[in-house]
């Protein structure tokens, strides 16, 4: 606008070679003889009339103080929140989406109701097929060393035939190229029969992690797997924090978490089959892959719930406080000078800004791994760990775990954020309560699952 002013009271030629300024012609008062001289426009005249007060004579109450930044946005609330269909309510309101615990409760209660009632199923099956191939059950009882045998001969058997079909279709392949074919598909079969369930299991996991991975590279699917497979906590969708525990986007990050979950989930594994064993009376199981999947999924929602309730209530409340504070709202300057000085108090200011603004959203199963580290650790205190990459000597793995807990304690404080380090503590926290009361839980779940079964 001042700009604009200074120019139209300039007289000076646009030519660039600096030439004398033209004549405007003078507009003699006599040519209006009929029209009074300096006639005040009706605006004028209307404000003539009626003078407005003083500022300082206006009474305090024609001022009605606005509602402020804070206000219009609005408080997130974590209670308020039920379920996914919820999130509309936020919507109408304007409100910040925020994640409602009830929804890690009940998707975990729910999880571990269908895994109690789908491992009773195949039991049943598993111990009437059994008593059904041979009459020595009928005066031995059943137990569950004896279900893992018949699964096992029942998988080894499944997998003789399916090397046998595909032994019929590598005959019809060059000479050259059938032993090559045959070595790589007994490569495969063979570990697989070898493995235990639990490593089996984590290996079918690690598959879907890379399948969600190589979805990433998609660029067409960009903008999906950024909305439903990584969890922003103010995007007020629920499903994500299931989501994206099975999402990686980077190779890296993708690999050490499958190495850890191979070697800290079949270790998870075991300790919950043995827990079962000693249950008195003994329930039987013929698979513990049910109880470790929803462990796996309940420990990587706790997880992320711990670091998405950090984020909605203690970050967000800075990030409204830092954009309301006047030190943020853009100050008018009168001169050059002024909007300089301006502009290098803010640049000053930007890291400061940057570190308190961001919140990031997250992605991984960190958080279930971390559960599954800290379970182990505490079911076998006397085992050693090493790293792979890069190749450490063996220490205790409480050692290890509590540096691990360390390090992310440390992040928090030091405010790192290439790692969810409230995630990590999360998972680590689900895995000693699970330590605690998981088996007695479970069993219980068994046990009434079995009761609605038989009836």
């Amino acid at each position: 606008m001042l700009w604009t002013t200074l120019r139209c009271k300039t007289l000076r030629s646009s030519s660039p070679w600096g030439r004398s300024p033209r004549t405007l012609p003078i507009r003699q008062f006599l040519q209006t003889p009929s029209r009074s001289f300096l006639r005040p426009s009706r605006c004028f005249r209307q404000e003539a009339t009626t003078p407005s007060p003083p500022l300082r004579d206006t009474p305090e109450a024609t001022f009605k103080r606005g509602p402020s930044f804070y206000e219009k946005i609005g408080k997130p609330g974590i209670r308020k929140q039920i379920l996914v269909s919820t999130g509309s309510y936020f919507v109408r309101h304007s409100i910040p989406l925020t994640y409602d615990p009830k929804f890690a409760s009940i998707t975990s209660f729910l999880a571990f109701s269908v895994a109690a009632t789908q491992t009773s199923i195949e039991t049943e099956y598993w111990t009437e097929r059994m008593a059904a191939v041979s009459s020595i059950w009928s005066v031995k009882p059943i137990t569950n060393t004896d279900l893992k045998r018949a699964q096992t001969a029942e998988l080894i058997q499944g997998l003789r035939e399916t090397l046998a079909t595909m032994q019929s279709v590598i005959q019809q392949l060059p000479v050259l190229i059938r032993p090559w074919i045959n070595v790589a598909c007994v490569s495969v079969m063979q570990p697989y029969a070898d493995a235990s369930e639990g490593k089996r299991l984590c290996w079918k996991i690690c598959l879907l992690n890379a399948a969600v991975w190589a979805a990433w590279k998609v660029k067409r699917w960009q903008g999906f797997m950024n909305t439903r497979f990584m969890h922003n906590p103010l995007s007020g969708l629920s499903i994500t924090l299931l989501t994206s525990m099975f999402s990686h986007k980077s190779a890296i990050h993708l690999l050490f978490n499958c190495l850890a979950l191979e070697s800290f989930g079949s270790a998870a594994y075991y300790y919950l089959l043995r827990e079962q064993n000693k249950a008195e009376p003994e329930v039987l199981e013929s698979t513990s892959a049910y109880h470790f999947l929803t462990f796996f999924i309940s420990a990587g929602m706790f997880s992320g719930l711990v670091s998405h309730i950090v984020s909605a209530k203690f970050r967000y409340p800075r990030l409204v406080s830092h954009l309301a504070s006047p030190v943020n709202t853009a100050q008018r300057t009168e001169t050059w000078a002024g909007a300089v000085a301006a502009t290098a108090a803010s640049a000053s200011q930007t890291a400061t800004k940057t570190k308190v603004l961001d919140i990031l959203p997250s992605l991984g199963a960190s958080g279930a791994i971390y559960a599954s580290v800290t379970l182990t650790a505490l079911a076998f205190p006397d085992s050693q760990v090493a790293l792979f990459i890069p190749p450490t000597y063996p220490i205790n793995i409480q050692y290890g775990v509590g540096g691990l807990v360390a390090l992310d304690m440390i992040g928090i404080l030091r405010g790192w954020r290439h790692f969810d380090h409230w995630a990590h503590l999360g998972g680590a926290a689900f895995g000693v309560l699970y330590y605690k009361y998981g088996p007695s839980y479970w069993r219980y779940l068994r046990e009434v699952s079995s009761k609605v079964e038989s009836k």
